[in-house]
């Protein structure tokens, strides 16, 4: 572990909160940490010092961390890289390794689960690690996201989810499934 007593790690989120526990985490472990919270305040830090490590969140106001990755990947081939989410799906998880990804981790995530994936070789076997979760509340997630980019208008959304203005009134009215 030498190796990585010193090693510079660039995180990239866009929650403050989640950047200041994950880098108090991952300093206590020996790296040095830069944090940014989006990718057009990560990209002049790479490029200025190239970091040995990367911890990319995949969706955040403005350039989605997919165009993080790429870029990292062409300044140094050998930047290990793992991308969270909270929206996990095959499909990005094989992009991001297309990218230059090393690994792919659904959040939560914490510092030791980020530190054995940095380990991982990526191989183009994607092995998505996701916490068991039921229907209900992957239908409750996604009805909040598509609330969430229709300013919360109820029959925008029940447009945009092909549902009728009170079938959505009547799910929305349920409590939040539990895990």
């Amino acid at each position: 572990m030498n190796q990585e007593e010193s090693a510079s790690l660039l995180l990239v989120d866009d929650s403050a909160t989640f950047c200041k526990v994950l880098s108090a985490a991952l300093s206590r472990r020996g790296f040095s940490v830069s944090i940014a919270h989006s990718v057009e305040e990560a990209l002049p830090l790479a490029r200025e010092n190239p970091p040995e490590f990367a911890v990319v969140d995949m969706k955040m106001s403005g350039a989605s961390g997919l165009v993080l990755v790429k870029a990292l990947h062409e300044l140094d081939p050998n930047t290990r890289i793992v991308v969270l989410t909270g929206y996990a799906s095959i499909s990005t998880a094989v992009e991001a390794i297309k990218l230059g990804a090393t690994q792919y981790l659904a959040k939560p995530a914490n510092a030791d689960e980020i530190i054995a994936a940095f380990r991982h070789e990526a191989d183009g076997n994607v092995e998505l690690r996701m916490p068991a979760t039921n229907i209900e509340k992957l239908e409750w997630e996604h009805i909040q996201r598509v609330m969430q980019e229709n300013d919360y208008n109820i029959s925008a959304t029940a447009r945009a989810l092909n549902m009728h203005r009170r079938t959505l009134q009547r799910k929305l009215n349920k409590p939040p499934p539990s895990a």
